[in-house]
């Protein structure tokens, strides 16, 4: 083996889940506090202080161990989370502090799901667009998803204890109708599948990487049409009338299921 090879199977061993601070085991999903040392930059100076959730525990070539760590408050939380630059830090397991509540806060992630250019399917996304404006409870997260898909999957991999995806759906009911579902578990062995954006499909690859939260729902709205995305339809970036009506209650089925 070459001394290239020797460095890249070093950097393809998978690191530990989770690492001991103060007595507490981290790993993904705990929340700490930062406190960088031996350092004075200008992000250091920002972020000590703030409560960040762990993404990842990650172990350089020499075996030192790194926490990844996204900001608690950052709207742009699910951008660290799917390990982009800006949103996503590294400090060592000496530079945190572990937050150890009494009792935890249950976590629930708001998922809009959708494509704005093709009419009604715009309809998750405008609602998760709607209540990210609204004061929420402590451990709520909504996230406008769009078409990320593999996003999507990749945040169910987090520590939510609830999911609740929001979409248009035809189910055959009159337009504007809301439903509630619980998607059935996928099947183990179907193969993953990243492309689509429908729950089934989102589950099903969230599954292939490890894992789907213990409760996730669907609230459905029945689309007056149904667009495919092909060439030759225009882009409509209105909900219709009837889906447009069923966005106040759409909120407010939400609310009550994050409050339950």
């Amino acid at each position: 083996m070459t001394a290239t090879d020797d460095f890249w199977a070093r950097m393809e061993r998978r690191g530990p889940d989770t690492v001991i601070v103060d007595g507490t085991t981290l790993g993904a999903g705990s929340r700490v506090r930062l406190r960088p040392r031996s350092r004075a930059d200008v992000f250091d100076l920002a972020l000590d202080g703030r409560v960040a959730v762990v993404e990842s525990v990650e172990q350089d070539e020499a075996g030192g161990i790194h926490l990844a760590v996204v900001l608690e408050d950052d709207p742009g939380r699910d951008l660290g989370e799917a390990k982009l630059p800006g949103h996503r830090f590294f400090y060592s397991a000496e530079e945190v502090e572990p937050i150890v509540a009494d009792s935890r806060t249950a976590r629930v992630l708001v998922a809009g799901i959708g494509n704005i250019f093709l009419g009604d399917d715009g309809f998750g996304v405008e609602v998760a667009r709607r209540l990210s404006a609204e004061p929420l409870p402590p451990g709520v997260d909504v996230v406008d998803f769009g078409i990320r898909g593999m996003d999507l999957a990749y945040a169910l991999q987090r520590d939510y204890d609830l999911v609740i995806f929001v979409d248009a759906a035809p189910r055959g009911h009159a337009p504007g109708t809301l439903t509630v579902l619980e998607p059935a578990e996928p099947e183990a062995g179907v193969p993953m599948e990243t492309h689509g954006m429908d729950p089934v499909r989102v589950l099903r690859l969230a599954a292939e990487l490890g894992r789907i939260p213990p409760r996730v729902l669907v609230v459905a709205c029945e689309p007056a049409t149904v667009m495919t995305g092909a060439p030759d339809e225009d882009v409509r970036v209105e909900l219709s009338e009837p889906v447009r009506a069923a966005l106040g209650p759409a909120l407010e089925t939400v609310r009550s299921l994050v409050e339950t």
